[in-house]
């Protein structure tokens, strides 16, 4: 198998870095909600050497991952678990050590999954982060129900004729649901690209 590559990840690693170095400072167990490619988790980890990162994605995203972490030899990551969002809660707790994970990360996942997958994310992820935990969450959203560029509009139309249960999500149905968790958005990040990074604490 290649070594798979999202030029997407490529291209927004260092904007994203700049602010878990941030967000993550003080953090130890990150785990990362559907890993993809592996690219960002090499490189993040190669540069928060403090803390562990752990992969995770479905099965068939594994081999892949696991390509990315071999070549870039970081004793602090972990090779991928499987977590599905259908069955999020099982999988934890087979998978994670509770009560240790103090960070989320989770990039371009949102508008990919199905709203009710977006419900699980929050209402099943939040039970197995401990308190002061931060959650980040990178990608597009939509404001007041618009979209704040044209390229988004146009890919959230792309996404549709792919998967009609997928689409860019609104910021303040995320918002309420963050809330339902006890996650409270501390920033809202402009990035490259016309995407936003999300940081909520789990109070």
């Amino acid at each position: 198998m290649n070594k798979p590559f999202s030029q997407a990840c490529e291209n927004n690693k260092q904007p994203i870095l700049t602010i878990l170095t941030q967000v993550f400072s003080s953090k130890k167990h990150v785990l990362e909600i559907g890993s993809g490619t592996g690219q960002h988790a090499s490189f993040f980890a190669q540069h928060l050497t403090h803390l562990t990162w752990q992969t995770s994605d479905l099965l068939i995203n594994h081999e892949g991952i696991n390509l990315w972490l071999e070549e870039s030899k970081c004793p602090n990551i972990k090779s991928p678990i499987v977590i599905d969002l259908n069955n999020v809660c099982a999988a934890t707790l087979t998978n994670l050590p509770i009560n240790v994970i103090d960070g989320i990360y989770t990039a371009n996942t949102l508008h990919i999954i199905s709203w009710p997958l977006v419900v699980n994310f929050f209402h099943d992820i939040a039970k197995h982060i401990t308190s002061k935990a931060n959650v980040c969450i990178y990608g597009p959203f939509n404001y007041q129900g618009k979209f704040t560029s044209q390229s988004n509009a146009n890919f959230d139309l792309w996404l549709k004729a792919r998967d009609v249960n997928s689409g860019i999500r609104d910021i303040e149905a995320v918002l309420s649901l963050a809330n339902e968790v006890g996650l409270k958005l501390t920033d809202d990040h402009e990035m490259p690209a016309n995407n936003r990074l999300l940081v909520f604490s789990k109070t």
